[in-house]
């Protein structure tokens, strides 16, 4: 399915329009599910588990879902612009801190205005700036990604699809690797208490898969959309051994993240409604994680044209 909405949105009279509504729908669902696990999560000096006092603490669902969204929108101004100028101030990735601030701002008069006393209010803020900037902020990166277009790149987006499909293709290598040779050779536990089944050997194992999507993404793949680097093959081999270790690593590092809340609000699944997936966060995290390092290491022409 990702494929032939990536293959109808190089096609469109915008790149990302196509996209769009995906990533805004992942962002929400990626929210719903983070305010479901501080639900659960207890309030500091309570019991994990407590009900009471420790679910006032959490998000309010439709406050942060909105903004989540509203981050999102913002980071994708330029496709939505009908003419957007070649130079702004503000640049691309600006627009990612600007949907941040107005939707950091929105979430703290919501609480000005709903605020009854002392209580759980400066938790639940903490709690949804956090959800905001984790679902939304992150997705964002992956909306930029999209949108690299013009000057060194190309007029109509191309490299810009590349650019999102590798960091796709890269992290979910790395995921794959990672499993496989974890369950053959893996003997060294990474974190034992975190999430005991990562092991070094299945790290790297994942590089060494990821890298091998790496070279892919750079190379059959670009050539298939009319996209060729025109550098020569050696920096072209370490530009991408370099981006399948940073962007797989911190695909990896997000993967551990989630963890991280789902034990701290001893929760299994950050949601129920995806029986064997885990949730929606369990498919976007290391990709959102990844994505501002990929996002960087394009910008930087570590890999590209």
């Amino acid at each position: 399915m990702l494929y032939a909405l990536a293959w109808l949105d190089l096609r469109a009279d915008r790149p990302g329009v196509v996209l769009l509504p995906l990533a805004l729908v992942g962002s929400a669902l990626a929210a719903g599910e983070l305010v479901r696990v501080f639900e659960n999560s207890a309030q500091p000096g309570l019991p994990a588990g407590h009900k009471g006092r420790a679910a006032d603490a959490a998000p309010r669902r439709r406050v942060v879902l909105a903004a989540t969204v509203l981050v999102v929108l913002v980071s994708a101004t330029p496709m939505l612009w009908l003419e957007y100028p070649k130079e702004t101030v503000v640049g691309r990735a600006g627009w990612v801190g600007l949907g941040l601030a107005i939707a950091g701002m929105v979430v703290f008069v919501e609480e000005m205005v709903r605020y009854a006393g002392p209580g759980a209010a400066s938790t639940r803020l903490a709690r949804s700036v956090f959800t905001v900037a984790y679902a939304g902020g992150l997705m964002g990166f992956v909306a930029q990604l999209r949108l690299l277009a013009g000057g060194v790149w190309d007029a109509d987006g191309r490299w810009g699809m590349v650019a999102l499909l590798s960091l796709i293709v890269v992290v979910k290598m790395d995921d794959t690797g990672a499993y496989f040779a974890g369950r053959a050779l893996g003997r060294h536990k990474m974190t034992p208490i975190l999430s005991p089944g990562k092991t070094w050997e299945g790290a790297l194992g994942g590089f060494a898969l990821s890298a091998v999507g790496a070279m892919i993404a750079l190379g059959p793949l670009a050539h298939a959309l009319g996209c060729d680097s025109t550098r020569g093959f050696w920096t072209w081999l370490g530009g991408c051994l370099l981006y399948a270790l940073l962007v797989g690593a911190a695909g990896m590092a997000g993967d551990l993240a989630v963890s991280l809340l789902k034990r701290d609000a001893q929760l299994k699944n950050s949601s129920t409604w995806m029986p064997g997936f885990g949730g929606v966060l369990d498919l976007l995290d290391s990709i959102l994680f990844a994505a501002p390092v990929a996002y960087f290491l394009w910008i930087a022409r570590i890999v590209g044209p």
